[in-house]
């Protein structure tokens, strides 16, 4: 059943956890034992970064599939690189721990898989050097995030925290405070979701997802350089919409507000998110607040390649059964 926070944007598509096993501190434990301090760093400070990842279940190969495994595992470490972090053990073990751990848990489901690197001390200072790293895997299942067809966003009144400030690309676990101040305000007036802006006032994205936009025959977005993450999802989706059969033009460039109102058509991305239409901005209609032709032809492009349907791109796909 999906978990229902009694709030109307609160009917998430997160199904309901099952009691299984999490990979914690180098051994695979039962979800009750992975537990950390309440004196934690991680826990009082957030030093630690995380990574997401799908797996989508194909009923016809009777197969589950890790989308883009090798890469999310090595931004996971780049992450680390960024803050310091040593990891405790290579990128092919955390590899090869997912997928070991989704087996144990029988997933024969689409999942998430959040894998964490977090500062293991217990001391009180926010410290990020000598100090000892450990890994956690969990693993749930997940159908649509969002758990809606399309969404109404605003512009966030709160600025994207900028890379220097706190480095989006690491996707450090502190910086999703930003994250979720702004998908509060967002919620609290009415909105589905919050859409960023740099310092200096031009689109970043979503509180946790990409965004493009269709316009005058391109697709658009933001690039990787405008205080957000490095996405695995929007760089899919450009090499897809790029390719045969779609064969479009895709642009990276600087977004400024008002093209937001005036786009044909807005969707966000990310490993939850998938592709998810935005419909309103503002209270603006986008594309009459129905969903367009480019994003339903892109997200079913990439569901087709995500769950194995579409032939080649095998090397995004790590099969666990096989």
């Amino acid at each position: 059943m999906p978990i229902d926070h009694g709030l109307p944007w609160g009917r998430r598509c997160v199904e309901a956890l099952v009691v299984g096993t999490t990979y914690h501190r180098g051994e695979f434990v039962d979800d009750a034992d992975a537990q950390l301090s309440i004196r934690s760093k991680a826990v009082n400070y957030g030093l630690g970064c995380f990574g997401g990842i799908r797996a989508y279940w194909n009923d016809a190969k009777q197969e589950l599939f890790v989308f883009r495994l090798s890469d999310h595992i090595e931004r996971l470490f780049e992450s680390a690189l960024i803050l310091g972090l040593e990891p405790p053990i290579s990128e092919n073990e955390a590899a090869e721990a997912v997928v070991e751990l989704l087996r144990r848990n029988e997933a024969k489901s689409d999942q998430y898989v959040r894998p964490l690197l977090y500062v293991d001390s217990d001391e009180l200072s926010p410290t990020l050097t000598d100090v000892p790293v450990a890994l956690s895997i969990y693993a749930q299942p997940l159908g649509k995030y969002f758990g809606q067809e399309s969404l109404h966003a605003c512009v966030s009144s709160w600025r994207r925290v900028a890379d220097n400030a706190i480095p989006a690309r690491a996707k450090p676990t502190a910086a999703y405070l930003n994250s979720a101040l702004a998908r509060a305000e967002a919620r609290r007036n009415g909105f589905d979701e919050a859409i960023f802006l740099t310092d200096d006032g031009d689109v970043s994205e979503g509180s946790a997802a990409h965004l493009f936009l269709v316009r005058r025959g391109e697709l658009v977005s933001p690039p990787s350089t405008a205080d957000n993450l490095e996405g695995i999802t929007r760089r899919s989706l450009i090499e897809l919409a790029r390719s045969e059969p779609l064969g479009w033009t895709v642009v990276e460039r600087t977004i400024s507000r008002t093209e937001l109102y005036a786009a044909d058509e807005v969707f966000l991305c990310g490993t939850a998110a998938e592709l998810t239409p935005v419909t309103r901005i503002d209270h603006r209609a986008v594309n009459g607040a129905k969903i367009g032709e480019w994003t339903t032809a892109l997200g079913a492009r990439f569901h087709d390649v995500a769950v194995g349907k579409a032939d080649g791109w095998t090397h995004w796909r790590t099969p666990v059964w096989a």
